[in-house]
This record gives C-alpha cells, sequence and structure tokens, in this order.
C-alpha cells in the first residue's frame, strides 16, 4: 500500500494547502479517505478526479467533506468531456442523513452506506469501522490489504477501545490537533501524548500524526509523542508519502 497525504490540516487548510484528505494506493487501485478544503486542488498533483476508484468518508464536518462537491463539478465537466469512466462509490454513514444525501449526485457519484459493524471490500482493501468521540458521529478506519494495516484514527478524544481496534498496524495515522498538556476531550481531539500513548499500547509499526493544530511549534508535537511511543514518529506533511 502507498499512503500519499493531500492534507492534514484540522479545522481549514493554510494557505496553498489542504484540510483532511489522503490517497491510499494498492495494485492500481486508488481510494480516497476523506475530501476536505483544498484536497481535490492537491490530489491532482498525485492523480486525476477521474482515476478515483473509490472514497471513505469519516464524518460530515467540511474540514474532511468540503470538496465532495467539488469533486462532482469536476466529474460532472469531465463527463461533458467524455472522460468520465463511471459512477463514483462513497462509503459514508447514514447517522446524518443530511449529509448522507448530499453525496449522491446525477449518476457520477452514489453514497453507499457503511455501520460500525460492518466489513467492507472496496477494491483491493478490506475495511471495517469503530465509532470514534466527537461531536458528531465520525468513523475511524481500519484499512488491510496484502497483510498490511492502515488504522486512521479519524477525528476523535483517546478511546480505550482504538487499542484493540488498532493492534499492531503498521501505520497508525492519528489525528493530533492539540499539544501534550492541553485538554482536547471536551473538544473531541486527541493531544500529542494521547497519540504516543494509543501508538504503544496498540502496538503500531510508526506513528504518523495529523489533523494538526494552528498554533504552536508543530515539532513539539512530535517531541511529546515521543515521550511515549518508541517508535517512528512522523508529521503529516502535504505530498508525504509512506510505503506500507
Amino acid at each position: 500500500m502507498k499512503l500519499t497525504v493531500i492534507g492534514q490540516w484540522g479545522g481549514y487548510p493554510k494557505a496553498g494547502e489542504a484540510s483532511t484528505g489522503y490517497l491510499l494506493q494498492h495494485n492500481g487501485y486508488n481510494l480516497l479517505i476523506d475530501c476536505g478544503s483544498g484536497v481535490l486542488s492537491h490530489l491532482q498533483h498525485h492523480v486525476e478526479a477521474t482515476d478515483l476508484d473509490a472514497i471513505l468518508v469519516s464524518h460530515y464536518h467540511p474540514d474532511h467533506v468540503a470538496d465532495i462537491g467539488v469533486l462532482q463539478h469536476a466529474l460532472l465537466i469531465q463527463y461533458f468531456l467524455g472522460k468520465n469512466k463511471g459512477t463514483l462509490p462513497v462509503y459514508a454513514h447514514r447517522e446524518d442523513q443530511r449529509g448522507f444525501e448530499t453525496i449522491t449526485y446525477k449518476d457520477l457519484m452514489k453514497a453507499h452506506e457503511y455501520k460500525e459493524d460492518s466489513s467492507l471490500s472496496v477494491g483491493p482493501f478490506t475495511v471495517t469501522f469503530v465509532k470514534t468521540r466527537h461531536p458528531v458521529p465520525c468513523y475511524g478506519m481500519r484499512i488491510e490489504a496484502d497483510g498490511k494495516v492502515l488504522f486512521y484514527t479519524a477525528d476523535s478524544a483517546f478511546s480505550g477501545e482504538f487499542v484493540s481496534f488498532g493492534q499492531d498496524a503498521d501505520v497508525l495515522l492519528c489525528e493530533c490537533n492539540f499539544y501534550g498538556e492541553m485538554d482536547a476531550s471536551n473538544a473531541g481531539h486527541m493531544t500529542s501524548l494521547d497519540a504516543g500513548h494509543l501508538a504503544q499500547e496498540s502496538n503500531a509499526r510508526k506513528l504518523i500524526l495529523t489533523h494538526l493544530p494552528h498554533f504552536g511549534e508543530l515539532d513539539q508535537l512530535v517531541t511529546e509523542a515521543s515521550t511515549l511511543y518508541k517508535g517512528e514518529v512522523l508529521l503529516a506533511k502535504k505530498d508525504m508519502v509512506v510505503e506500507i
């Protein structure tokens, strides 16, 4: 599996960058995980909109879905140019019915429901879900292919359930919207110390901190997470590529 960071900012994108979006590729299959503000613009440095095979959506906050509508328009334009290759499936939960209904668009994009206890086969990937601790319904994802595992926490305060759900992941893509000594739980987010603790307890092979804050010195997040986790800790950055 090849993971490419398209956007890594929480809330809103910094100038010239994007909020949450990740491209996961394996055996020629292109899976986009979340589609926040600015994602489509930066995605095109790696693949065209019409090259996407599927999308996974964790929840409906704008920093995770703002570019869904933009992507719909891109697919429509490419359809008129004769370059669209069919209906793009988007896998999302239905606990926000209005959000779910905005995904389906003409014959170009169609929403498919997943549930917490479901397991999806999406191209070469097997995906299972865990409900997170966030102000709105949101799901983390364990994505597996050919014996390799990516655990994406999506947005959440720390949850003990993550330890077993993400056990032995090759990459833990963990939200980290707050610094170590801050209280992130009421906001439904994690700190650097939460991320380090989760990585250590779940025996992750590598920790990537993402959904980053817009304040402070970001390298401090790595330093703090490393006090609890003894493996490799990376800050997510635009266009970062990680082979899993």
